[in-house]
């Protein structure tokens, strides 16, 4: 979790600890971006905080020992400034607001892709190069309309968010992998449907396939969640 030149600082704020390391994962492969810490809970975040200097925070708003935005009030009440993408499964557009106002500056809905993120923190690296005095009310609307995404990032032709949900839920929860036949039959979809899918999440970077050998025939794909950097 090195920090390389005038990197944006990054702190995970994550309980679940697959989805820790798959945010630093994902956020450690965006060029300007430098994962300095993770924090599993409200507690383990305030002492990060307290040690580290960080510029950005993703974080999850359900966390064990408080609501996120309990955390980011008492981050902002005690003077700290860095600037927060709230990255969550929370739809309530009453918390977006209060999240808004408290100085959460993207919010990234989960499940979502590698591509999805890389392209939240692409246009906060602008917002934030953004710098001296403005010359006009457009050079300060260019400045905000950095952070918005004129459209969601697309999904492949063929492939449905719901049914991605699933099938990453499903091989999140296989330790030991599983083939496309045993993904498609868990979720309730076809074989072929089911590594259309998985393809995607490897080439996503959320997943790693490999020939699984020992049956008679042609060896078939064993699939696996990636939970932590690759070596």
């Amino acid at each position: 979790m090195s920090r390389a030149g005038d990197d944006i600082r990054v702190l995970v704020v994550e309980d679940d600890p697959v989805a820790a390391d798959a945010h630093a994962l994902y956020a450690g492969r965006v060029p300007g971006f430098s994962v300095v810490g993770v924090a599993h809970s409200r507690a383990a975040a305030v002492r990060a905080l307290e040690r580290t200097a960080v510029d950005l925070i993703l974080l999850d708003l359900y966390l064990p020992d408080g609501h996120g935005l309990q955390l980011l009030r008492a981050l902002r009440a005690a003077g700290h400034s860095a600037d927060v993408i709230a990255v969550t499964s929370a739809r309530d557009l009453a918390i977006v607001r209060e999240g808004v106002s408290l100085g959460v500056v993207q919010y990234v809905l989960k499940p979502f892709t590698f591509a999805t993120l890389r392209d939240r923190l692409a246009r906060y690296a602008e917002f934030r190069a953004a710098a001296g005095e403005a010359s006009g009310q457009d050079e300060v609307d260019r400045a905000l309309a950095a952070l918005r995404t004129p459209q969601p990032a697309a999904l492949p032709k063929g492939l449905s968010a719901p049914t991605l949900e699933a099938v990453t839920r499903t091989l999140r929860d296989a330790p030991d992998g599983l083939t496309a036949a045993e993904a498609g039959a868990a979720v309730g979809i076809s074989r072929i449907t089911a590594r259309r899918y998985l393809e995607h999440l490897v080439s996503e970077g959320r997943a790693a396939r490999a020939p699984q050998y020992g049956q008679i025939g042609r060896p078939e794909l064993q699939y696996r969640w990636l939970t932590g950097p690759r070596p």
